[in-house]
């Protein structure tokens, strides 16, 4: 009998395991596709009847990648704009995170509901209305317009979270802290700021993600001039068709400050998920 419940427990747990092998296989894919066609020929990248498996390797589309256009510019003025976006989300955020969290005032529910209700509105419905207000305000084809944009989808997100890490951390410490004769502004950065820093990396680590990735308002709000690095990706299609090849390396090359930035917080970022997820 006894041998029989090792093996009872191992068959669910087998399951949980290929379903998650089969999740992590339909999710990697894309990402090996495009590696494996950036680094394969180009003729091969249009083969009617690709291979799953590599047919070579070559560096020759990152060159063309970085010969097409100007690859540089795009990234500076992407990493610029995004991480502007995040530095100026997490500090208003927190601010209005923790005003929402620990203080009573009129029209907070009110407050909580906008900011629930700004995230369901398309961002392609409000193109429009911010192309005629940023032209207004004299903001069209400025990195600055771009980032007043971006902050307004978000902000509300990063505020939305971080309350809820801050309602995770008990006021009775902040308290404890102020018996002990801190200010409340004391009580924050030496109680609440650290309890709050994992929240922090993974709210940030999503901001940059939208900011880095975003698409629809790149394109319609910047010149080619001023073009962020997804809008360059554009510049592999023409009249005369796709370099397939060269695109997959250019969003390799682009991928590249996601992974490094992943890797550096992943620790801190698997910590504040969890946090957010718990009540304490």
């Amino acid at each position: 009998m006894s041998a029989l419940v090792p093996s009872g427990r191992r068959r669910p747990r087998l399951g949980w395991n290929i379903l998650g092998l089969l999740v992590f296989v339909v999710a990697g894919f894309p990402l090996y596709w495009m590696l494996d066609t950036a680094f394969k020929p180009a003729k091969d990248a249009i083969d009617p009847d690709p291979s799953l498996l590599p047919t070579g390797i070559t560096l020759a589309n990152f060159r063309r990648a970085l010969d097409i256009a100007d690859f540089w510019g795009p990234v500076g003025r992407s990493l610029t704009v995004s991480l502007t976006v995040v530095v100026i989300g997490v500090v208003v955020g927190t601010l209005a995170a923790l005003a929402i969290s620990r203080f009573a005032f009129r029209g907070r529910k009110i407050v909580i509901v906008g900011i629930l209700a700004v995230q369901m509105v398309p961002l392609v419905a409000m193109i429009i209305p911010v192309f005629l207000l940023l032209n207004d305000l004299g903001q069209y084809d400025r990195l600055t317009g771009l980032v007043i944009t971006y902050l307004t989808f978000i902000l509300p997100f990063t505020v939305w979270t971080l309350r809820g890490f801050i309602v995770n951390i008990p006021r009775e410490l902040e308290e404890a802290a102020m018996v002990d004769g801190c200010s409340r502004t004391g009580a924050f950065l030496r109680v609440v700021f650290p309890l709050l820093a994992p929240g922090l990396v993974a709210t940030s680590v999503y901001g940059f993600i939208q900011a880095w990735n975003e698409y629809l308002y790149a394109l319609m709000l910047l010149s080619q001039e001023h073009q962020t690095a997804t809008v360059w990706l554009g510049n592999f299609t023409t009249k005369h068709g796709t370099e397939y090849a060269p695109m997959m390396a250019g969003a390799t090359m682009m991928a590249v400050p996601i992974v490094v930035l992943f890797l550096l917080v992943q620790r801190k970022m698997a910590a504040g998920l969890t946090a957010g997820a718990v009540k304490g």
